[in-house]
């Protein structure tokens, strides 16, 4: 009777041994998990507020917008000046058009 819990016994320890490693292998992976979202989550924020220059305006209701803002051609986005030069920059661009204020209140 004693040899036979001894069998099961020993049986038994390789499956508690793998139970006890998986748990770590586990326990390691949420872990790091964790750090890469944490790190992640840090990184995104440095990117996003080193995003934005000199050349970015907010506009109310509109958003950040990079360029002249009083050009006809501005595209009103965070990303793309105007179709005529992309790129820019606006002081060099031969196609400049001024616009009214009142005119771009009411865009």
């Amino acid at each position: 009777m004693l040899e036979s819990f001894v069998i099961i016994g020993i049986g038994l320890l390789p499956a508690l041994f793998s139970l006890a490693l998986m748990r770590k292998a586990e326990t390691q992976a949420q872990e790091s998990l964790q750090s890469a979202l944490h790190l992640s989550a840090h990184r995104g924020m440095r990117r996003f507020s080193c995003h934005f220059t000199a050349d970015h305006h907010y506009v109310e209701g509109v958003g950040y917008i990079v360029g002249d803002i009083t050009c006809r051609y501005n595209a009103r986005s965070a990303y793309i000046r105007c179709a005529v030069k992309p790129d820019g920059p606006c002081q060099e661009c031969s196609q400049y058009e001024s616009i009214e204020f009142k005119e771009l209140k009411e865009c």
